[in-house]
């Protein structure tokens, strides 16, 4: 049935792909073409752009369509293809190809118009269907876990060497002045002496060391070898101690999980590397004790998904809703020589914007206290914003 199920789709995609009428497939028609387990094979739904649905209900003619249905916002035909009801619809003066969330997928070697998945976690009618989403989500994400763990363990140590000096080298630096090493989100730790912080994705110790040397008890949560390797040396350099499991954050043990931590910090290019918010934020409730505090420091996807800039000028070359995973070069390889980058293998990442990680820290308990977008300090890009800090208390 599932086999029939999308060839459907794709017979009914093709003929709208080469009458050239802009569409895209909802609901659970879009979450099957995009690989989420919904064992509903009786019915698709496809939205058309709107001033072609004449063309749409002719191009079916075949299939002996409906009378068209129309109501105050949208109009409707249906019609069937191998035992499987097909409803063609659409939304008046609504722009198919300018919807941010439609997606291309590709099914039989055969690409289709789909509504992304993750517009979805996020509506009401098809909350139904969430827990589908996240199973298939956990799916992908374990590829991509492995995917990114390979690349964060290929000569990070000595891209860490070539960016930092030593270890014993950049232990001296830090020590002149902790504090500057957690600009700008440093007032919003408080007073750490004492307290228990986890470091999710901490990466090579230097925050860690940081907090350390101010009396901090650090744990941090890593699945490169190669960090921690670097940073145990930079601890010891420091002359303090630091816990490093190394482990992909929602895999942590469940040991590690005691819900005692007073802080829970992620910091800097970190997001992108998950395709799900919620099991992220699941964990971080849990690490907190009641009362503790959630610091992210993250790049400002303004930055990050939607301008370029070189010079003077700035153009906006991206779309700021893409949900779309890309692959890029794995970030410290602007610290190794010009062939060895060549070598390296590529990260898989997802993109977030500021609505879904507010959204995402919401329901997972969270109170959202402070969202700070802080701007960018290059002459050429003042008024930009490069860098934000949200603060979320367990309460």
């Amino acid at each position: 049935m599932k086999i029939r199920y999308l060839n459907t789709i794709l017979t009914v995609g093709t003929s709208l792909e080469q009458g050239s009428i802009p569409y895209q497939f909802t609901g659970a028609s879009a979450l099957i073409a995009q690989g989420v387990e919904i064992k509903e094979y009786s019915s698709i739904t496809v939205s058309v752009q709107w001033d072609l649905f004449n063309e749409a209900h002719q191009l079916f003619s075949a299939y002996s369509p409906s009378e068209t249905e129309r109501n105050p916002g949208q109009v409707a035909f249906q019609f069937e293809v191998d035992g499987i009801h097909v409803t063609v619809s659409c939304l008046f003066n609504t722009t198919i190809k300018t919807d941010p969330y439609r997606i291309l997928v590709k099914n039989e070697g055969v690409d289709i118009w789909c509504r992304s998945l993750y517009t979805y976690l996020y509506d009401r009618v098809m909350a139904a269907y969430s827990d589908e989403i996240h199973t298939y989500l956990e799916k992908k994400q374990h590829g991509f876990t492995s995917q990114n763990e390979q690349a964060w363990n290929q000569n990070n140590y000595q891209a860490l060497i070539n960016r930092y000096g030593t270890p014993e080298e950049i232990a001296a630096k830090i020590k002149e002045n902790p504090k500057w090493r957690l600009h700008p989100f440093y007032k919003y730790l408080g007073e750490v002496s004492g307290k228990k912080v986890a470091h999710l994705m901490g990466s090579n110790g230097v925050k860690a060391a940081a907090l350390a040397l101010l009396g901090a008890k650090v744990k941090v949560v890593d699945f490169s070898k190669e960090n921690s390797a670097f940073a145990m040396e930079l601890a010891a350099a420091a002359d303090v101690s630091i816990e490093y499991v190394i482990s992909d954050v929602l895999s942590m043990p469940k040991e590690q999980i005691t819900g005692d931590f007073d802080i829970v910090l992620m910091e800097l290019g970190v997001l992108h590397y998950l395709i799900d918010l919620e099991p992220l934020f699941e964990i971080v409730k849990r690490l907190l004790k009641p009362g503790g505090r959630f610091i992210l420091h993250e790049f400002h996807p303004i930055s990050t998904k939607l301008i370029t800039s070189a010079g003077k000028k700035h153009k906006v070359t991206g779309n700021y809703f893409d949900p779309a995973i890309e692959t890029h070069t794995v970030a410290f390889s602007k610290h190794m020589p010009g062939e060895d980058q060549k070598q390296l293998a590529k990260v898989a990442q997802r993109k977030w914007t500021i609505g879904e990680l507010v959204t995402a820290v919401g329901q997972a308990g969270l109170v959202i206290k402070v969202l700070e977008e802080e701007p960018n300090h290059k002459i050429h890009d003042i008024g930009l914003p490069k860098t934000y800090t949200l603060v979320a208390e367990n309460i």
